[in-house]
């Protein structure tokens, strides 16, 4: 099979090295890929949102499958183009990517549902929203913009004021954009957070292991909200009683009530979980693998991604195992200095030879120069993954890794894994 992935971060690194596993894959492209994924993939100059030039690209090359990894492309409706033209795809249409696209979309339909979540409201006028954290809003409150936002348009309010600020940035100043023309406001919540991806085809849900993330910039869990700064599988607070809940009130119900909305998901679903005193709630769901989600996930996964990936195209999951190892996994993210607001980019990377031996180095913000030099490219630079029998060691391993890898303004966080470790 030759197949073309869409997007260039460390999830599609993940992606593309585990389906290079399989025998049949006879060549990959990715659009527009990066640096560290070259050695696998063809490299296409394509932006991941560019509809029309991916569409156009599968019609003069043999491409037989695509695997659609970024959540844009996924609200844009690529998956759907590409079945016009009778290319398969791994994704759900523009219709239920709409799950991620719009939180108000994804919040009115758990209301309607009775799928377990924060109590909200939704505005998209300025003046109403401003009276309503002046006057109704309980404190703590989330202020959520309603479209994407690269995983930054969430923002944790502790008093009214700091709720009102959050307002004027998103729907005054347009710091999102149109994605912050409407917003969310909802009750805080409190509990441990789990990310639960799962593979469904839109009639049976199976889920991966789960895992921990790492939002915050520093360490003890201060600074800003960036896309991710490591990652740990699985995580101890997910247990065998809060899954069967899970299952039961969420994952199953979400994938009911997106049928019988006529937007059947078919692809990668990812829970975003509170496990609250009332048991779990669900705080986002995305329509696609989350990064750096995928670079604990993946590693772990015994069964072959391709197969799942395609039984979940075709509708056949129910026939196809997903077994994941019984390990743990910790991945460690190296970012550029200032991420996620300014930082510079074009600095050597060194040390990636030696971290490979002993470590899964994923490439994100990475390019590679003429004389094959690899040069920082972004925010998110670098995942280092390591695999274990027990999460402490799999932490450890994957420090000593990262600690072989230098460039200028090296930044990383020292406590991924380390809220695990005291469940």
């Amino acid at each position: 099979m030759k197949i073309l992935i869409v997007g260039g971060g460390g999830r599609e690194h993940a992606i593309a090295k585990k389906l290079a596993e399989n025998p049949k894959v006879e060549k990959m492209w990715a659009a527009p890929g990066n640096g560290g994924m070259a050695s696998l993939c063809t490299l296409v100059p394509l932006k991941a949102t560019d509809v029309d030039g991916i569409v156009a690209f599968c019609k003069a090359n043999p491409v037989d499958y695509v695997v659609v990894a970024q959540d844009d492309p996924l609200c844009l409706g690529m998956v759907d183009a590409l079945a016009e033209i009778g290319i398969p795809a791994f994704g759900p249409t523009k219709a239920a990517a709409q799950i991620e696209g719009s939180k108000i979309f994804a919040k009115d339909l758990m209301r309607r549902y009775g799928i377990p979540t924060a109590r909200y409201e939704a505005f998209d006028d300025y003046e109403a929203a401003l009276r309503y954290v002046q006057t109704e809003a309980p404190c703590p409150v989330v202020v959520k913009a309603d479209g994407l936002a690269l995983g930054k348009g969430v923002l944790i309010c502790q008093t009214r004021e700091e709720a009102e600020e959050a307002l004027h940035e998103m729907m005054v100043d347009a710091k999102f954009g149109a994605s912050g023309s409407r917003v969310v406001i909802e009750e805080f919540l409190t509990g441990p957070e789990v990310s639960v991806l799962a593979f469904t085809d839109g009639k049976v849900v199976k889920p991966m292991v789960s895992s921990m993330d790492h939002k915050r910039a520093l360490d003890g869990d201060e600074g800003l909200n960036t896309g991710g700064m490591g990652t740990v599988a699985p995580n101890p607070y997910y247990t065998k009683a809060v899954a069967d809940r899970a299952m039961n009130e969420i994952f199953l119900p979400t994938i009911e009530a997106m049928n019988k909305e006529g937007r059947p998901f078919k692809g990668c679903l990812y829970f975003g979980l509170m496990i609250t005193a009332d048991g779990p709630k669900v705080i986002e769901y995305n329509c696609r693998f989350g990064d750096p989600e995928t670079q604990v996930l993946l590693p772990l996964l015994k069964s072959d991604l391709l197969t799942v990936m395609l039984a979940t195209t075709n509708g056949t999951l129910v026939e196809t195992d997903v077994v994941f190892a019984d390990s743990s996994a910790c991945c460690v993210i190296l970012a550029s200095g200032g991420y996620p607001v300014s930082y510079k980019s074009g600095y050597p990377i060194t040390g990636l030879e030696d971290a490979e031996k002993s470590a899964e180095i994923y490439c994100a913000g990475v390019r590679r120069e003429p004389d094959g030099t690899m040069v920082t490219a972004g925010g998110r630079v670098l995942g280092v993954t390591c695999t274990a029998p027990t999460l402490r060691e799999a932490i450890k391993r994957a420090y000593n890794a990262a600690d072989k890898i230098s460039f200028t303004d090296r930044h990383l966080r020292r406590d991924i894994g380390q809220r695990a470790l005291k469940a």
